[in-house]
């Protein structure tokens, strides 16, 4: 019983376990491990792309396995350049920490920080930031420059003289030397930090000469490897409401439900292709409905079905989301938006995605009165009062 719970871990929605799956269902078998994931605070909110490592920890946990979220608060400030072909913005200590200020609370949804077997929240600044340069050269002499340097990104920035900053560079390091700090058996992330996760492993062989395995998950991407509810301007985030969480699912291509059935549920998924064949339609709300019932549970899930078919079936939305009235309507909208932001607001009132009772509103500081009913895009109805 217990193995076939360890091959379902290790294989539902995995893409690859190094060095082998083997070794760690072996491991697994033998005692509890620690396992993490990092999350890099570049935004204020946790998106879909972390639920699918959400879900991930949630089932090592519900083995009894011991879990940790770990807050990038210092390699967020360096930014990590993985598929970036020009330097990413460095953040400061303060915007990081304010961009995963509610970051415990959105995990909280999917893994238990409490009970005999919590989950620990730590913030890999507690031991980057005590490196001295002389830690640092005795770290760096690990890995070579060959080795970082034949990152596609590097390679495609020196073809067309693009800069390579040194911070850059030892991003990898700097995340890889997290799991040493932590002294954990497994690292789990998406497959494109496939490449930072083994750096981590080459140091955690080198200065503690101590195996440490490495998960990749699945992404979930379109047939044109664009990763899904993550697009520009409608990204989906823990923070949002059900309502919008169930519709934005409802928008997902037919062609990624089978792969969201396996990455972000926890129903039996045997036969599900033939399922998503005989009826997409009807297999994408099962999967909306089960996606919300994780994060707010069965009755939230209910209604937001509800809401789905009323507002985009029937036609007949409810504008029941209250904002003040006499404010601004760039003001009154921007936390309703993907980014929660003046200037995400301002992004969509200029694109005509913002009507007051039934008519597209141009002006961002178009005053709202009692009774407006405001839409934004297609899924947000706000009221004024």
């Amino acid at each position: 019983m217990i193995m076939d719970q360890i091959d379902n871990i290790l294989t539902r929605g995995v893409a690859q376990v190094l060095p082998s799956k083997e070794g760690l269902a072996k491991l697994m078998a033998e005692k509890k491990i620690t396992l993490y994931q990092g999350f890099d605070p570049s935004m204020p909110s946790l998106h879909l792309g972390n639920f699918v490592g959400l879900m991930k920890l949630r089932a090592f946990q519900k083995l009894g396995h011991h879990v940790i979220f770990l807050v990038g608060d210092f390699t967020g400030m360096i930014g990590d350049p993985t598929d970036k072909l020009a330097t990413r913005k460095k953040l400061t200590r303060e915007e990081v920490l304010s961009n995963a200020k509610s970051w415990k609370e959105q995990a909280s949804k999917l893994l238990d920080f409490g009970g005999d077997n919590p989950a620990k929240i730590m913030f890999n600044s507690k031991w980057s930031d005590k490196v001295t340069f002389k830690d640092l050269i005795e770290i760096t002499s690990n890995i070579t420059v060959q080795q970082l340097i034949e990152r596609d990104m590097f390679q495609a920035r020196l073809k067309e003289n693009k800069p390579i900053y040194l911070h850059e560079f030892l991003y990898p390091i700097a995340q890889g030397y997290d799991c040493v700090a932590m002294d954990v058996d497994l690292e789990i992330g998406g497959s494109d930090q496939v490449f930072n996760m083994l750096i981590g492993r080459t140091l955690m062989k080198a200065l503690k000469n101590k195996e440490k395995y490495v998960l990749s998950t699945k992404l979930l991407v379109d047939r044109e490897g664009n990763k899904v509810g993550k697009t520009t301007g409608n990204a989906l985030f823990l923070d949002s409401t059900p309502d919008n969480f169930y519709a934005s699912i409802m928008s997902f291509p037919d062609e990624t439900i089978t792969l969201s059935f396996e990455l972000l549920t926890e129903t039996n998924i045997t036969g599900i292709e033939e399922k998503v064949t005989q009826d997409p339609m009807g297999e994408k709300k099962r999967l909306a409905f089960e996606v919300v019932k994780i994060l707010w549970g069965e009755g939230t899930a209910e209604k937001a079905q509800e809401n789905f078919k009323k507002t985009f079936q029937d036609r007949k939305p409810d504008f029941d989301i209250i904002v003040k009235a006499g404010d601004t309507l760039v003001t009154t909208i921007a936390p309703h938006t993907s980014l929660a932001s003046v200037s995400e607001a301002k992004r969509l009132i200029r694109q005509k995605a913002v009507d007051v009772n039934g008519k597209t509103i141009s002006d961002p500081n178009f005053e709202l009165t009692v009774g407006d009913e405001i839409k934004v895009g297609d899924r947000i109805f706000l009221k004024a009062q």
